[in-house]
């Protein structure tokens, strides 16, 4: 990590790019709300990589503070790159342009640090797109000195070993008090010439939430993993997460304004860090601990701040159950006294349906009435049980029709699909439980309410109870959406809208998501054949990652219906998250569960 000269790219990106793609306000930053440093009056510059679309990455909540922290530090220079859809990186090849920041259009390789934030496995081929027109090494070891060095965190840190060849260092856990940690080691690593190996090793010898790859080896048996050892001395294999020490001073940052259209463009605050109910499937709750919360006075500062810096016109509470918020009553009557004068609108996702949720519809009276979204997740009670949700269906129908009641006129319904143990009945349950809330609304307004079901098909995470089960055939699923739509058409009408997320998706995700180091020879196979932006149906291509993983002399959907028998080793048991054993008791809960039917 030398002193590179810098050099800006405007010309070319002007000249041979801009005129040549779609939507170039991907591609030349400038921004409201950006932040500029002189990179040549910076000892540490750091490339900051959400790898999806301009779009998705400018709506993510976790980089922008990230990049904010950094570049609030005195001589660090943190700046914003994301990997140019399919048709931006034919030009970019064709004209031999290197990835560049959107801030300075300085090339990434250019700088000492290219850090990913990594939340999706269908992610991991758009990290290797980045990494090969910055002009690296795909591969860890097979970069030099003079190369930056390549970290990631977010949610896909805890099950990294996929995607472990590619990566020099991982951040698990929060990443707000560990990178600001971190980035102070490599300056003075910098400063005082330290080999990247050398680097390394002091990194993860001092912090417990650092994990470095290379010093952890595999030997396997099979598809099993007969050992994994240090390859270090003093270098222990299993990892800790990080938890930001002060969650209610932890920055949230003034967004910054996208050139296009994103999806998401709000005012987001974080209320709350981690969830009680440890839903058997739900991976963040089982890592996001302890739980931590965010004072009333604090949360309604930082959303009139952020509102004042962009204009946007709702105010989104972010948590992974706002309805455990102790505060959330007193929270939504404040937010609405200050915002609904300016009309703006408040937004309360992630509601568990519940007693407490009755009385939000009331007090969420913002002036547009936009759909009230709840995640029901299963169509009967028995089936809750076995993922651990408690919601009953009482409940669950109060809540809807006090949100009627309130004027309300529209229901958005999350389900999943291939729980183990779920029955035919329990899916056609699903369509007669939309029917009936839409009848509901009825009997409150006068006529049907809309119901939009969206169902997802369950996906086996690392560091969850379910981690052990196997994901359900591309049959099975085919079936349940058959069933689904057989019972629908029992009820006339357009009042009920049933949408399914793409199978193949589901299938890659569970079969990369649980796998161990070997699995990054596929996803590069997947990579040079073509796969990118694997969560985007348009450019989602199943036949790509079949080959890929027969080219390895696997099968994709044997591996990701592959269960994992309890006493083995699994590839992400040492990277943080909760103790094996306290999920296996879980596990084994579930199975009886499923054996009282």
């Amino acid at each position: 990590m030398s002193n590179k000269p810098l050099k800006t790219l405007e010309h070319r990106i002007e000249r041979d790019f801009l005129d040549h793609v779609r939507k170039p306000g991907r591609y030349i930053g400038g921004e409201v709300n950006q932040i500029k440093k002189d990179l040549a009056a910076c000892d540490y510059r750091v490339a900051l990589c959400f790898p999806d679309a301009y779009e998705v990455g400018m709506s993510n909540s976790g980089l922008p503070i990230i990049y904010h922290m950094l570049n609030s530090l005195d001589g660090v220079a943190a700046e914003r790159v994301f990997p140019p859809w399919i048709d931006a990186e034919k030009v970019m090849r064709e004209n031999r342009l290197p990835l560049y920041t959107l801030e300075s259009k300085v090339a990434v390789r250019d700088f000492d640090l290219l850090g990913f934030s990594l939340a999706s496995e269908l992610c991991f081929t758009n990290t290797l797109t980045v990494l090969d027109l910055a002009g690296l090494a795909l591969r860890s070891e097979d970069r030099t000195e003079s190369d930056p060095l390549v970290f990631a965190g977010g949610g896909m840190a805890n099950s990294c070993e996929p995607i472990a060849p590619f990566i020099d260092l991982f951040v698990l856990g929060d990443g707000e008090d560990a990178v600001l940690e971190l980035i102070e080691l490599l300056r003075e690593g910098k400063r005082n010439g330290t080999s990247r190996n050398d680097l390394l090793l002091e990194a993860v010898r001092k912090f417990e939430w650092a994990y470095c790859p290379k010093f952890v080896e595999f030997e396997y048996d099979g598809l099993h993993i007969r050992s994994v050892e240090s390859t270090e001395e003093g270098v222990d294999v299993r990892r800790s997460n990080a938890a930001v020490a002060d969650f209610e001073n932890a920055p949230i940052p003034a967004p910054i304004i996208p050139n296009i259209e994103a999806v998401h463009e709000r005012v987001a605050v974080e209320i709350m860090r981690g969830c009680p109910w440890r839903c058997r499937f739900c991976q963040v709750s089982f890592l996001k601990r302890p739980i931590r919360i965010r004072s009333v006075d604090k949360i309604v500062e930082l959303a009139k701040a952020s509102y004042e810096a962009t204009g946007f016109d709702t105010v989104t509470l972010l948590s992974l159950s706002s309805a455990e918020y102790p505060h959330l009553e007193e929270l939504v009557t404040r937010l609405k006294e200050h915002f609904e004068p300016k009309y703006v609108g408040l937004s309360v996702p992630s509601l568990r349906v519940d007693r407490q949720l009755r009385l939000l519809p009331k007090l969420i009276t913002s002036v547009r009435k936009g759909g009230l979204t709840m995640a029901v997740e299963a169509s009967s009670e028995r089936l809750r049980k076995i993922i651990q949700k408690p919601l009953s269906d009482e409940d669950l129908f109060a809540a809807v029709e006090a949100a009627y009641e309130a004027g309300w006129q529209r229901v958005k319904l999350y389900f999943i699909a291939g729980i183990p143990g779920e029955t035919e009945e329990e899916i056609r349950q699903m369509v007669d439980l939309a029917h009936e809330l839409s009848q509901l609304g009825k009997r409150v307004r006068g006529k049907p309410a809309e119901i939009n079901a969206a169902v997802s098909w369950l996906v086996p995470k690392a560091h969850t109870p379910f981690s052990w089960f196997g994901q359900e055939r591309r049959e099975y699923f085919e079936n349940i959406r058959r069933i689904v739509f057989d019972q629908k058409d029992k009820y006339p009408g357009r009042a009920l809208t049933f949408k399914f997320h793409n199978i193949g998706e589901s299938i890659v995700e569970s079969a990369v998501g649980r796998g161990d180091r070997r699995m990054a020879d596929v996803i590069e196979s997947a990579w040079r054949a073509g796969a990118r932006f694997d969560s985007w149906d348009e450019t989602f291509d199943l036949d790509i990652w079949k080959q890929a993983f027969a080219q390895h002399g696997l099968d994709l959907e044997e591996m990701a219906a592959r269960t994992f028998d309890p006493e083995e080793i699994l590839p992400w048991e040492h990277l943080g998250g909760p103790d094996k054993e306290y999920l296996l008791k879980s596990y084994h809960r579930a199975h009886e569960t499923i054996a009282a039917v």
